[in-house]
């Protein structure tokens, strides 16, 4: 199938890119890498009056550490993230989580953006950005404002931007000594999460659980932080029992899909054997 009719534009400047999403609204839609939006106009699952290519735009891939932020434009692709040597030595849940995003070609043209806006409720980098509590910033006509990661993802493909913003910029911690560790269950390892899971934990010196933050894709409309589940874990030893205990937490209040990957009840399971491995993996 072919996309239907649209107008294509390539602005040079961020203002210009701004211009046209005032201009055209809900009816435009930003091309930050293509990976999913490509195949949603083949299937016209998308249709927009107006699509505005963010390639010509300077300024918006790198990764360079600010204080104890690591910032990291919006351009930036997923391969880039992968291979960094600053964010494996000093935020490794990204590139972990990047590293099993789709496939080579994927990863060479996706954009951490372009993932974080789509919101695809099984995508594998927002549930790293909510573990990591990123604070992500949107830019538009009234220029730059700060959404945290936990405000950021509403829905299915929903998010807190507005229609005239276009997200420039993610900024995650400096790791330190915590650990983390990002998996999923999927049909291939290219595809999709039917679950996946991003732990990021803090042990005191008598390797007790000073923090922990549970962040699950994949199993309803959006990512979320796994709250109830982190709460029974904050200040265990982090053991079979307690993991074990924790597990059904991981989806309490959570209206769970089902398709034709998995059903509600099987990502239910999942979700409670991947949070074991999960920790298991950080540790």
């Amino acid at each position: 199938m072919f996309p239907n009719r649209f107008d294509y534009h390539r602005p040079k400047t961020m203002q210009d890119a701004i211009a046209l999403l005032v201009k055209y609204k809900d009816d435009a839609k930003l091309l930050a890498g293509g990976q999913s939006l490509v195949s949603m106009l083949k299937l016209r699952l998308a249709n927009p009056t107006c699509l505005v290519d963010l390639a010509g735009l300077a300024g918006l891939s790198y990764i360079r550490e600010e204080g104890n932020k690591i910032a990291i434009g919006a351009m930036t692709t997923y391969a880039e993230i992968k291979d960094s040597k600053l964010l494996q030595a000093k935020c490794p849940l990204l590139p972990k989580a990047a590293a099993v995003v789709g496939d080579v070609q994927v990863r060479n043209r996706g954009t951490i953006g372009g993932s974080i806006a789509h919101a695809d409720p099984a995508g594998d980098v927002p549930a790293a950005i909510l573990a990591l509590d990123a604070e992500i910033t949107a830019t538009g006509p009234k220029g730059d404002r700060w959404l945290q990661a936990a405000d950021f993802f509403e829905g299915m493909y929903a998010t807190g931007l507005a229609v005239d913003e276009i997200l420039t910029e993610i900024r995650v911690p400096v790791q330190g000594s915590a650990r983390s560790a990002y998996m999923k269950a999927a049909r291939r390892p290219s595809d999709f999460a039917i679950v996946g899971m991003a732990a990021y934990i803090k042990l005191a010196a008598d390797m007790t659980c000073e923090s922990i933050a549970i962040a699950v894709t994949g199993v309803t409309d959006k990512p979320y932080r796994a709250s109830a589940a982190e709460a029974k874990l904050k200040g265990t030893k982090l053991d079979a029992a307690s993991i074990e205990a924790a597990s059904p937490l991981v989806t309490e209040n959570i209206d769970l899909v089902g398709n034709m990957h998995g059903s509600a009840d099987f990502r239910r399971h999942l979700a409670g054997v991947y949070l074991g491995r999960v920790i298991a993996a950080a540790q």
